[in-house]
C-alpha cells in the first residue's frame, strides 16, 4: 500500500518571509508524523530560499520516521547529504528564478555523471532517487544510473487545462510506473497532487509513496497541520496499492 511523505518546504517559505523563527518546519514535520505521515521531505536549495541547513540537521536528529532530502546534483549538496545521512536523497533540477520545481531532471546523456554522483550515497546505505518526467527515455536512463527509486513528476497532470489532457498525462504516468517497475525501480509520485486529483491514482498498482506538500500546507492554514495531514493519510490508506 502506498504511503504519504509530507514536504514541509512551504512552512519554511512562510517563516522566511520575515526571516524569523516561526512557523518552524521542524515542528510541522513532527506534527505530520503524529498525524500519520510515514516520512518527511525537504528541499535544501542552493539559495536557501526556504529550508535552511539547521532544519535538515534537526530533522535528521529528531524524526521518528524517514527524512528524504531533495537537492541539486552539486558538490556542496553532496557534502551536506553525506554528513547528515538522510534516509534518501532525491536529485532534482534547480533554477534560481523558478517559483517551484518546474519539471523533471534530464538524466539521458548524464548517466555516467549521475552514476558517480550517487555512488558515495549507496556506499553508506543512503537510498537514491531521481525526480523525472514519465518519459521512457528518462526512466531507462535512471535505471542505468543505478538509483533505487524514481519520483515521477505529476505537475503536468495536475496543471492540465482540460479532462482530455489530464487523462493523457495520467496515462503517461501510469505507463511510466509500469516501465520503471519492470526495470527494477521503486516508484514515487509527486508535484501538484491534492485532495481531489490524487484519486486518479487510487487503483494504480506499484506506487510506493505520494510526495505532497503545497496542498497540505494550504489546507493546514485553515484547518491546522494535524487535521490536514490526517485527511490525506485517510485518503491514501483507502487505496488498494
Amino acid at each position: 500500500m502506498p504511503i504519504l511523505v509530507v514536504n514541509v518546504d512551504h512552512v519554511a517559505t512562510l517563516r522566511q518571509q520575515r526571516l524569523g523563527i516561526e512557523p518552524d518546519p521542524v515542528t510541522a514535520a513532527h506534527m505530520a508524523e503524529l498525524a500519520g505521515a510515514r516520512g518527511i521531505i525537504v528541499h535544501l536549495r542552493e539559495d536557501r530560499r526556504h529550508i535552511q541547513d539547521r532544519d535538515v540537521s534537526l530533522l535528521r536528529q529528531t524524526l521518528k520516521t524517514r527524512l528524504h532530502l531533495e537537492m541539486a546534483a552539486t558538490e556542496e549538496m553532496q557534502g551536506i547529504a553525506l554528513a547528515e545521512k538522510p534516509h534518501m536523497v532525491c536529485l532534482v533540477p534547480e533554477k534560481r528564478e523558478e517559483l517551484t520545481t518546474e519539471g523533471g531532471l534530464v538524466v539521458a546523456g548524464r548517466v555516467d555523471f549521475l552514476q558517480a554522483y550517487v555512488k558515495p550515497f549507496h556506499e553508506i546505505g543512503i537510498a537514491s532517487s531521481l525526480f523525472i518526467e514519465a518519459d521512457p527515455d528518462q526512466i531507462r536512463a535512471a535505471a542505468r544510473v543505478g538509483v533505487t527509486h524514481v519520483e515521477l513528476h505529476t505537475g503536468h497532470f495536475a496543471d492540465a487545462p482540460d479532462a482530455a489532457e489530464r487523462k493523457r498525462q495520467r496515462d503517461a504516468i501510469v505507463a511510466g510506473i509500469g516501465l520503471a517497475r519492470t526495470l527494477g525501480l521503486k516508484v514515487n509520485l509527486g508535484h501538484g497532487l491534492n485532495y481531489d486529483n490524487i484519486f486518479d491514482f487510487e487503483a494504480v498498482p506499484g506506487i510506493c509513496e505520494f510526495s505532497i506538500g503545497h496542498s497540505i500546507v494550504s489546507r493546514a492554514v485553515l484547518t491546522g497541520f494535524g487535521p490536514a495531514v490526517r485527511d490525506m493519510v485517510d485518503i491514501i490508506n483507502r487505496f488498494p496499492g
